[in-house]
C-alpha cells in the first residue's frame, strides 16, 4: 500500500533526520520514522526501499545544508579570511547536527554516485579560496591538508575528547589559521619576468 499522498518525501527525511539527532543513526528504524510522520511502515517501504536509502537521503540533504553554510561564509575577499570564516561555519554545522554529522562520516552508511557528488558539491565553495591561496595546480592538494584537521578538531569536540583544559575555540582558531599560514608560505613563486632588451 503506498504512503498517503498528504505524506510527503521532504517530511519523512525530515522526521527521520530529527530521530538520527535524537538517537543517532543506528537508533533509527522504518518503524520509528514511519509513527513520527503518522503512517504505517509498510506505507514507507512505498517510498523509501530500504532503512539505508532512507537515511542515505538524510545524509545528502545535510552534505547540501553544508554546502549552502559554507557558500554563505565565504563573503571576504581575502582568501585566508575567506576560508577561516569557512572552516568556522564547518565547525557550527558539525556542533549543531552532531548526529547528522557522524551519519555523514558513518563508514558503514551506503554509498551511491548521488552522495560521492554531493559531498564534493558540499566542499567545492572553498576551493576558491585555496586557489587564490596557493594557487590552481595546488588548490585541492591545500583542501586535503586543512579538511582533516576540521573534521578530526570537530570529531573530537563532539566526542567530548579535549579533555586537559584550555578554550578550544582559541585552539581552532590557532590551528586554522596556523595550516593556512603555512600553506601561503608554500605557494610558488611566480617565475620573474624578463628583462627587456
Amino acid at each position: 500500500m503506498p504512503s498517503p499522498a498528504k505524506t510527503t518525501d521532504a517530511q519523512i527525511i525530515a522526521a527521520a533526520r530529527k530521530l538520527v539527532e535524537a538517537r543517532g543513526a543506528a537508533g533509527v528504524s522504518m518503524s520509528d520514522v514511519a509513527a513520527a510522520v503518522g503512517i504505517r511502515a509498510p506505507s514507507l517501504y512505498g517510498r523509501f526501499a530500504h532503512r539505508a536509502q532512507m537515511l542515505a537521503c538524510v545524509e545528502m540533504e545535510c552534505w547540501q545544508e553544508l554546502e549552502r553554510a559554507l557558500a554563505g561564509a565565504a563573503s571576504e575577499e581575502d582568501p585566508v579570511g575567506a576560508l577561516v570564516a569557512q572552516a568556522r561555519s564547518y565547525r557550527a554545522f558539525a556542533k549543531a547536527n552532531p548526529g547528522a554529522y557522524a551519519l555523514m562520516f558513518d563508514a558503514e552508511a551506503e554509498r551511491t554516485p548521488e552522495g560521492t557528488r554531493a559531498r564534493a558539491a558540499a566542499l567545492a565553495p572553498t576551493l576558491p579560496g585555496f586557489v587564490a591561496l596557493v594557487g590552481k595546480d595546488r588548490a585541492l592538494l591545500a583542501a586535503r591538508v586543512l579538511t582533516p584537521f576540521l573534521h578530526g578538531f570537530a570529531s573530537m569536540e563532539l566526542a567530548g575528547a579535549f579533555r586537559l583544559g584550555g578554550g578550544l575555540d582559541e585552539a581552532f582558531e590557532h590551528g586554522v589559521t596556523t595550516i593556512l599560514t603555512g600553506l601561503g608560505a608554500t605557494k610558488p613563486r611566480q617565475m620573474r619576468s624578463r628583462p627587456r632588451r
